[in-house]
């Protein structure tokens, strides 16, 4: 051991980090060197990632890194003779690069890039440069490094050392052996990875400790092979797993090599694997050089106290391996107790509340680390920092909102306080983007909602009085009640499991005790997504997991349900649920209803509404949404009142139609959608949207495209759409104006750099306010400066940051182009580049917003340029300073002859003969040291001078004197004509002079620049103030900025200004009086600004000569690039095709374009329900070659991922489209490609600048443009199918609209006998109106005729069946059809069409007469028996009752009807009803009750109705008329079926007829379907049926008289 401490003390700190081995891995290679071992433990990546840290760290004495002139190479515009030297230029970002990707498999690899490097640095710069000697000090320290990694410690010494312990195992100590040991380092290992954190806080393993939903990433576990994560981790090691550190270490690898496999370089997560990966590597190196001994007695006390208790790293990890479904996961959920104390006291709630448990649940979560989870949680955003927060989300709440309202007792039930938190996090799930932390968190804490909830609810039988009332009388009601409940529970079970089969006493129950097994029915759990059996119900009985009795059913009659679906309709396990469900309901009516709640307590009841979950009347605004889309398409009818939603509520049994099953690889129905809303499986609307459309795509994928059911589908789909679209309302889904949000970070880059201050206030660019717009070096050039940028900015003529980033470095350029490197504008100028290039990367993000090559010139390129600007300039400047000091002092020479000695005289003079004062008054008015005045001018126009006093004195004549320093007014000096001054600005000059204080004329103030705009002098008018900025040096004619205000202390006192003034600069009074025109003409010439391009041409291998292939080109005044996509001339079609240019070339004079053709979803074969992306487009299997003059416009195709996160800044939204398919023509199938082909341009050619989303947009789908054409087609179609078939359709409606006849039926009767009765006409006779004289166009079809037909033998056959059912058959029947056959059909359609477009004569519209029973236009086809039955007909056509026919005048107009008896329009219906079927529909149109119909001629003016004609009370209520029930195809069927050799009539009504109530029995079901609603009272009769058979006695006798015909 001591010989191993040793090696690894000698080893370097960095190899240690680095590179630690272990004893396991030592002794395993016991004969080979140490080099070798150190190199086969440490994967080589991260020995590269060392060796990078230590030359790219590495600082000379100064401070500086070395590095930094090798971050990146030289730019080939600086410095083109680089490239000339350098042939494989390489720098530290392309190996940093290369380090994130992986892309060294060794150490050697990294070691040739590096010598290349430092070899071209070498070759390139001179031996006396810093670059040459950094570039070898750099080198001798990556050798350096590299060996110690290679060969660390004492070399052979402890080679020796090492293979001695290792060939002699019983030198290692019991305690590095033992297995207690070495789990108490795997723990420490895994606790020092769990509980890292970086400088922010953040814990970098926490995406690490499980694995990624299956859910959410599938492709993850496509990806990656051997999925692992520190859960794994610490179960392995509980369980004893490792036998080595080298074990555990290779999972550690493994789990950094998937996150980095999965991950992109770079990626946050991809950064975190190589954390982890060092800090392992770090602890086992501190472990191992830790002392030994101390070690295992602390290991050895703390086993012996604690068992094999885990650690609590382990704990955490360990039982965070429960089911991901499990809401609350135990051991990584905490709460707080101290603070739900405290928090409990300082409200007015008690802890034992159910609403404060709820809220406290969520409040104080914390995960395993001790993190709260709530903590964003707890109060809103900032509206400053998230404004668009509040317009997204239009209820927002926070923790501190619902605390508040719950101190205030505003929370009654909690289901209040559920539904504030839910919308809490739902806002939260809205507003952030789903892998986010919040968006994780709201879900997180979702779960620990829902599981509190559910908890309570549980908890409720037991202690639930107790929680709200103290009261010992409630609780033992309570413990009776919920008996009493267990008690009913437990008998509506054993009324199930004891049930028995008459004849063969075998238990009807025994195959619902269990579920099926998944071995032996794996399909059962395909087809059943809820499977329930008596076993779980019996044990949720048992933990009292039902809070009501209806749950309890609900969950028996889900069971029923599940076996009717799954087996055969007829088989037993059918037969037995229909009668345990049976047995079930009579138990229950047997029990009663359920003991009612005390009406006293209404604390009591309180607290029921709190946790019922099933009646809530609040729900989230997910679940709002959700049920109003389902219940959109749910009860949506059409104009006929058909619910047609009924046939999608449940799907088809496989014994029914095995092939739907087949056909259909996802099966879904509208039941199961209901199940997973009332689960909470859908997230989003979108999902459960996305599984409508699935459904109905099933509906139009497996029917015929002409029947009814796909016509439902199709309308269904567009209801569904309509009702997702008025739910989005004015919400705005759509992509920001990228545009806008361009030109806004330009005005916001420019007003930053043009407000740049520095330490003192001074704005750097005022003093570039003076540089010239044009360039005296280039007067061609437009004009450029900041005045002309702002132009352009307020005008949003920049689109692109590359060009107006070249605007503003050519104005400061210029800038330091004519000045001096000394000057202050020069400094100016390169702090203002540097400040741009700092505030453009912080609002691009360094490219992760705006993606353009301006952010490839960077501070450091500044800094190149600048230097080399002052070596090329300084050297100039001081021969200039030479010339300059030679020219003053030759002056001073001459002014010094002439001057001295006079002066000298005067001076001495003078000053021995003054007396300096502080102040000195003249004419009333009192003056200061320190003080401004006005001084006459020496020339009569122009304005006062200002001075500011310095001295003050008194002669001896007593003349007063002043002496001071001369400020200048802008016209008093010499400047460029360009440059712009503040207003009120003076400058303070190098002139000082004495002046007699007769010759002021009043007094002024003179303010620094710091204190003018914000301060004001008091006491002094506004036209008497002025700002000081500068100095100005009168022999240079020059200015500069005053940086300390060096002026006497004066007695003015400055107040505050109640607004600060703005700054506001003017033009010179020599400005060229057409220069801001010139600038405002250009400023504002055109629109756009575009890049200046060029053609770039290219060669291309294999061209054809005379042909000049270009990456890039201008034709027709628009620039065409290679990869470019653009809209073509497409004939004949609704939208231009949009063609890609992936060649581009010039022949003959003409410009060609080569590439493929993406075609729009009406292009393509698909069904109407599949839904597409709004301006989505499919790559077709066409590339042409085409002249650029068919171009009609640029666009811009995107791949789904840029489509959803970034767009060009170029191309407006309208013209960018989407592209994730290719369109397969052959196969008429759309399937995902991986990508259009991508292009690398040269330097002439202009790429596009990208803006990056904040956030993803999510687009939306839209219907197929063939959806409303379809529905309208099969409208016209279907219309007559429809009204055949009401009859069927309304058998399905739960509700009959409108009352029906009754009919005459005897105990005798069957069903089958009483046959609606209806005229008789061929099956297809279609597009007949029902109205007299009305045309309509005839549609048909092979498969109508074939569903008319067909339909009558389906309902003959099954006549229980729904119009749904009917239909399914008939599709069902119509697929199987052999192809010859449906040809013969389609044959028999058209010659049908046909000869009834030849046969039909036009009608003319009769007038109907009273007693008319109905009105029918066209005549009927020929029938083959006489019209019986059709007493409703024009010409009263005899009753087939075999009675005494009653001619056609017995029944006059006007006659008066018998005592009771109906108007004669009454006639039809009651014969009608006789021989009809109570079903609603099968009666003839009546004209009216007791008057004339609304077909009978008005009465004349002036006339009323006739006296015998005025209405009396009405017996019944009548049905209101349906003429188009007399065209049913199913009464002209059920009419033909009826009709034998045997029999003349249909019915057999002489039974009917005898039929007396005495002689009748009726069951309950029977008295239920008698049409009780045709009166308004029983009246004087027992019971309703009394009173409809008196009814019924009274229509036979007095209306059609047979009782006197038979004697009855």
């Amino acid at each position: 051991m001591s010989a191993s401490s040793k090696r690894r003390r000698a080893t370097s700190p960095s190899s240690s980090v680095s590179g630690g081995g272990d004893l396991d891995d030592a002794s395993s290679t016991p004969g080979s060197g140490r080099k070798r071992r150190r190199i086969s433990n440490v994967p080589p990546i991260a020995v590269c990632h060392e060796l990078f840290n230590a030359v790219r760290d590495h600082k000379d004495d100064h401070g500086r890194q070395l590095s930094e002139v090798f971050q990146r190479v030289p730019k080939r515009r600086n410095q083109p003779d680089y490239y000339e030297t350098v042939s494989q230029p390489i720098d530290m970002t392309k190996i940093q690069y290369k380090l994130k990707s992986e892309d060294y498999n060794d150490v050697e690899q990294l070691t040739a890039d590096f010598q290349l490097m430092f070899n071209n640095a070498k070759s390139f710069y001179k031996n006396d440069t810093a670059e040459y000697q950094a570039a070898c000090k750099l080198w001798g320290l990556y050798l350096q490094t590299r060996n110690e990694f290679v060969q660390p410690g004492d070399g052979d010494e402890d080679d020796e050392d090492g293979d001695d312990m290792m060939d002699n195992p019983g030198m290692s100590t019991e305690d590095e052996t033992s297995t207690v040991n070495l789990k108490e380092l795997f723990e420490q290992l895994l606790e020092a990875l769990v509980s890292h954190a970086d400088p922010s806080g953040r814990h970098v393993s926490e995406l690490f400790q499980k694995l990624p939903s299956k859910m959410h990433y599938p492709d993850y576990y496509a990806i990656i092979k051997e999925p692992i994560d520190l859960r794994t981790i610490a179960q392995r090691i509980q369980i004893g797993y490792y036998k080595s550190v080298n074990a555990m270490a290779k999972d550690i690898d493994l789990m950094a090599k998937n996150a980095k496999t999965y991950n992109e370089p770079g990626s946050q997560v991809f950064k975190d694997a190589n954390t982890i990966k060092k800090v392992f590597i770090q602890r086992k190196t501190e472990l191992e050089h830790a002392e030994p001994t101390k070690s295992s007695l602390r290991i050895r006390n703390r086993r012996s106290g604690q068992g094999d208790q885990l650690s609590g790293v382990s704990v955490a990890l360990h039982y965070g391996s429960e089911d991901e479904d499990d809401p609350v996961l135990s051991g990584s959920v905490c709460y707080d107790e101290g603070e739900s104390e405290a928090e409990s006291q300082s409200s007015s709630m008690e802890m034992s509340n159910p609403i404060f448990q709820l809220y406290e649940a969520v409040r104080g979560a914390r995960n395993n680390q001790g993190q709260v989870f709530s903590e964003p949680f707890q109060h809103l955003p900032s509206r400053r920092e998230y404004p668009d927060y509040y317009q997204q989300i239009k209820l927002p709440i926070a923790l501190q909102q619902i605390r508040a309202k719950m101190k205030n007792c505003e929370y009654e039930s909690v289901e209040q306080m559920d539904a504030d938190l839910t919308l809490m996090f739902e806002n939260a799930k809205r507003y952030n983007m789903p892998n986010s932390s919040i968006y994780k968190r709201a879900f997180r804490l979702q779960q620990i909602l829902q599981a509190k909830k559910r908890e309570l609810v549980r908890r409720d039988d037991e202690d639930g009085d107790s929680i709200l009332s103290s009261d010992t009388g409630s609780i033992k009601k309570k413990s009776h009640k919920k008996n009493v409940k267990k008690n009913r529970m437990k008998d509506l079970y054993d009324a199930v499991t004891e049930s028995r089969e008459a004849g063969t006493n075998r238990r009807l129950c025994d195959l619902f005790m269990f579920k099926p097994s998944k071995k032996d029915y794996p399909d059962y759990y395909k087809v059943i997504l809820e499977p329930m059996d008596l076993k779980t119900i019996e044990h949720n009985v048992r933990s009292e997991r039902y809070a009501t009795e209806d749950a309890y059913m609900d969950d028996m009659r889900l069971m029923f349900r599940n076996a009717r679906h799954y087996n055969e309709e007829g088989s037993q396990v059918y037969n037995d649920a229909d009668v345990l469900e049976k047995i079930l309901k009579d138990k229950r009516k047997e029990l009663g209803p359920f003991p009612e709640e005390d009406v006293g307590s209404p604390k009591l009841k309180l607290r029921k509404i709190g946790v019922s979950p099933k009646k809530s009347k609040y729900l989230t605004p997910l679940q709002q949404r959700l049920n109003e889309l389902y219940d959109a398409v749910r009860n949506f009818t059409d104009r006929r009142g058909r619910r047609l939603s009924t046939i999608f509520l449940r799907l088809p049994s496989r014994a029914e139609l095995p092939d739907y099953y087949a056909t259909i690889k996802r099966p879904i129905d509208m039941e199961r959608l209901r199940s997973h809303m009332a689960a909470g499986r859908y997230q989003d609307v979108e999902t459960l949207f996305e599984d409508f459309a699935l459904m109905f795509n099933n509906a139009c994928i497996y029917n015929e495209p002409e029947s009814l059911i796909y016509r439902d589908a199709l309308v269904l789909h567009r209801v569904l759409l309509e009702t997702r679209k008025q739910q989005e309302g004015g919400e705005d889904s759509g992509p920001p104006n990228v545009g806008h949000l361009v030109r806004e970070l330009i005005r916001n880059l420019f007003v930053s750099v043009l407000g740049h201050q520095d330490e003192e206030g001074r704005c750097y660019s005022d003093s570039l306010a003076e540089i010239p717009a044009v360039d005296p070096a280039a007067p061609e050039k437009p004009p450029q400066n900041f005045d002309v940028i702002r132009m352009n900015v307020d005008r949003g003529h920049y689109r692109r940051l590359d060009i107006f980033q070249e605007h503003m470095f050519e104005v400061l350029e210029k800038a330091r182009r004519l000045h001096r490197t000394d000057s202050e504008i020069f400094e100016d100028a390169v702090e203002l580049q540097q400040f741009f290039i700092k505030i453009r990367d912080e609002l691009c993000k360094n490219g992760e917003i705006l993606q353009s090559t301006s952010l490839n010139y960077t501070s450091k390129h500044l800094h190149s340029d600048v230097e080399q600007e002052k070596r090329e300039k300084i050297p100039i400047e001081i021969e200039e300073d030479k010339l300059k000091t030679e020219e003053e002092e030759q002056e001073n020479k001459e002014g010094e002859k002439a001057e001295d000695l006079p002066g000298e005289s005067c001076q001495s003079e003078s000053e021995s003969e003054r007396v300096y004062t502080q102040d000195c008054s003249f004419e009333n008015i009192t003056y200061h040291v320190g003080d401004f005045v006005y001084v006459e001018p020496s020339e009569p126009n122009l304005k006062p001078h200002i001075v500011c006093i310095e001295r003050l004195w008194e002669d001896e004549a007593g003349g007063k004197w002043l002496y001071g320093c001369w400020f200048y007014r802008p016209s008093e000096t010499f400047h460029l004509a360009t440059r712009k001054f503040l207003e009120k600005e003076v400058f303070k000059s190098d002139y000082y002079n004495k002046v007699s204080i007769s010759k002021v004329l009043g007094k002024c103030v003179v303010l620094f620049v710091k204190d003018y705009f914000k301060m004001q002098p008091e006491g002094y008018r506004a036209e008497d103030v002025f700002i000081c900025e500068s100095r100005y040096a009168g022999r240079n004619k020059s200015f500069k900025k005053i940086k300390i205000w060096a002026v006497p202390v004066s007695s003015v006192k400055l107040v505050s200004r109640e607004v600060p003034l703005p700054v506001v600069r003017v033009a010179s009074m020599f400005a060229k009086p057409d220069y801001d025109k010139l600038t405002i003409s250009y400023a504002g010439s055109g629109g756009f600004i575009d890049k200046e391009r060029e053609d770039a041409p290219t060669e291309m291998s294999g061209a054809d000569p005379g042909c000049q292939h270009y990456e890039q080109l201008h034709y027709n005044n628009m620039w065409f690039r290679v990869g470019d996509c653009v809209y073509i001339q497409s004939h004949g079609l609704s939208k231009p095709r949009v063609a890609r240019i992936e060649k581009l070339w010039v022949q003959n004079g003409t410009t060609f374009f080569f590439g493929p053709i993406f075609i729009h979803p009406e292009e393509t074969e698909h069904e109407p329900t599949k839904m597409f992306y709004k301006r989505e487009v499919f790559l077709s299997h066409l590339e042409e070659t085409l002249p650029v003059s068919c171009v009609t416009g640029k666009c811009m195709v995107s791949s789904f991922k840029d489509y959803l996160s970034c767009r060009s800044t170029e191309v407006s939204e309208e013209d960018v489209l989407l592209c994730e398919s290719r369109y397969i023509d052959t196969e008429k199938q759309m399937k995902k490609f991986k990508g259009l082909k991508r292009f690398s341009y040269s330097s002439k050619v202009v790429e596009d600048e990208i803006f990056y989303f904040r956030k993803l947009m999510v687009p939306q789908k839209e219907a197929s443009p063939f959806l409303d054409k379809k529905i309208n087609e099969l409208e016209v179609k279907l219309a007559d199918v429809e009204d055949e078939d009401m009859e069927d359709i309304d058998d399905d409606d739960e509700a009959p609209q409108t009352p029906s006849m009754p009919q005459v039926q005897t105990p005798l009767a069957s069903d089958t006998d009483t046959v609606p009765y209806t005229p008789q006409s061929t099956p297809k006779v279609k597009g007949l109106s029902k109205k007299e004289g009305a045309k309509r166009k005839i549609n048909m079809s092979g498969y109508i005729l074939f569903s008319s037909e067909m339909r009558a033998v389906i309902k003959a056959r099954h006549p229980d069946f729904s119009f749904g059912e009917l239909s399914r058959l008939v599709g069902t029947e119509w697929r199987n059809l052999e192809a010859t056959k449906k040809a013969e059909y389609e044959e028999r359609a058209a010659k049908i069409v046909d000869q009834q477009e030849r046969d039909r004569p036009p009608q003319k519209q009769a007038s109907p007469r009273a007693g008319m029973m109905g009105a029918y236009g066209p005549p009927y086809m020929p029938m083959q028996g006489p019209h019986e039955g059709l007493l409703s007909v024009a010409t009263m056509l005899p009753h087939p009752a075999g009675g005494p026919l009653l001619p056609h005048h017995h029944l006059q107009q006007g006659m008066p009807g018998y005592p009771g008896m109906p108007h004669q329009g009454m006639m039809g219906a009651g014969m009608n009803g006789m021989a009809g079927s109570p079903t609603q529909g099968s009666f003839m149109q009546q004209p009216g009750m007791f008057s004339p119909g609304p077909h009978a001629p008005p009465p004349y003016p002036g006339q009323g109705p006739p006296s015998h004609l005025q209405p009396t009370t009405p017996m019944f209520v009548a049905p209101p008329p349906k003429t188009q029930r007399v065209l049913h195809s199913e009464a002209y069927l059920k009419y033909i079926e009826g009709l034998n050799s045997e029999s003349t009539t249909v019915s057999k009504w002489d039974q009917t007829l005898k039929a007396q109530r005495r002689d009748t029995y009726m069951t309950k079901e029977q008295e239920s379907r008698l049409p009780a609603h045709w009166l308004k009272s029983k009246g004087a009769h027992t019971t309703m049926a009394d009173a409809l058979w008196r009814l019924r006695d009274l229509m036979l006798r007095d209306s059609l008289n047979i009782c006197q015909g038979y004697n009855l």
